[in-house]
């Protein structure tokens, strides 16, 4: 493994337990009957241990919305054509897409990253527009052969892990993963039957909206790559060049950039959550600085959170990507710091606590 790579992840280290703990009981002290925040609470536990401080602040956002296109949509397993890809990173800069609207309801930043467009974005790139870090015009039709050469993977996840230390000096707190990729969730499902061993027909969803037939054709063109390549479940980025994305790659980058510096991440639907899986691949201990944003009703996306171990905070039946679930999900991870910085404990309150 690339020295650069194996050097972030080998000081990923674990959330606090020591942090972890004096949340705990900061929290039991809250004047609130004990547990009555549920799932609130967690988070903020969470918080307070990847930040090390009881006050953790996230009110410093960025989504970062990676887009690439995929030659595998040659094969047929996408309800529209990869030029949207393109069209739709100058709706992200025109400010007129799902992300930006939910973002700026979150107070976030949406930083859109181009990984591998198969078009020329060199213009929006000089106007400061969004960043690059292309690595090609898209991947290789994976049912054919390798997505990307071993190289190229590196290159990706460098991208992610780079972007995340920019943006965290750039004084963010709370980062969040998105896509943009026509064809994106045939990658995305072939990484989660790889990795986790379950059956490419189990794992595969309608991605856009496709048809019975496209479906089939989907299942089947994953099942070809997932042969012709072979990938090696216990190499991710071997995973990741012989049937994934450059976005995901960047996605994977930007969750163990995160926990690399010490920040909380929330990873958004189907594509983000194959990012993260890779992440957790390659560094196990990354996990614990992921906040699961959503459900989203692509069909595999419950057993991606399922092998992360992550409970979503929302379930509003979301398929889109961009990070719209991640930019939803803000509020609440804002809410939790809140509770964490803000609220008074009985003794400081004047009030009386159980038995008291």
């Amino acid at each position: 493994m690339n020295s650069q790579l194996n050097g972030v992840i080998s000081h990923i280290r674990p959330v606090s337990r020591e942090w972890r703990q004096k949340a705990r009981d900061y929290l039991s002290r809250l004047a609130i009957p004990r547990g009555s925040l549920g799932e609130l609470l967690v988070l903020a536990e969470q918080l307070s241990g990847i930040r090390e401080t009881l006050k953790p602040s996230v009110s410093k956002k960025a989504v970062v919305t990676m887009a690439g296109d995929h030659g595998v949509v040659r094969e047929g397993v996408s309800a529209f054509p990869r030029e949207v890809t393109p069209q739709m990173v100058n709706n992200f800069v025109l400010g007129g897409a799902a992300i930006n609207v939910l973002a700026e309801t979150a107070g976030a930043r949406v930083v859109v990253v181009d990984m591998g467009v198969a078009a020329d974005l060199g213009t929006l790139v000089k106007e400061g527009k969004i960043l690059s870090y292309k690595i090609d015009h898209g991947t290789r039709n994976m049912a054919r052969g390798p997505a990307m050469t071993r190289e190229q993977a590196r290159r990706a996840v460098e991208s992610g892990i780079e972007i995340a230390g920019k943006l965290v000096r750039e004084g963010v707190e709370l980062l969040a993963t998105g896509d943009m990729g026509i064809g994106n969730t045939t990658p995305s499902s072939a990484i989660l039957a790889v990795l986790s061993g379950r059956p490419v027909r189990q794992v595969t969803g309608r991605g856009t909206g496709i048809s019975d037939q496209a479906l089939e054709n989907k299942v089947r063109a994953i099942e070809k790559a997932i042969e012709v390549n072979r990938p090696d479940a216990r190499d991710p980025v071997d995973v990741l060049a012989k049937v994934g994305g450059f976005e995901i790659g960047g996605i994977a980058g930007v969750i163990l950039g995160a926990a690399y510096h010490r920040v909380p991440v929330l990873v958004d639907g189907f594509i983000s959550t194959a990012g993260a899986l890779l992440a957790r691949a390659l560094a196990p201990d990354s996990v614990e600085y992921m906040i699961a944003a959503h459900r989203s009703l692509e069909y595999g996306h419950q057993f991606m959170l399922e092998e992360l171990g992550l409970s979503p905070l929302l379930n509003l039946n979301l398929r889109l990507g961009e990070g719209t679930g991640a930019a939803l999900a803000m509020n609440i991870v804002e809410a939790a710091a809140q509770v964490m910085g803000k609220m008074l404990t009985f003794e400081d309150a004047g009030v009386d606590g159980p038995g008291g």
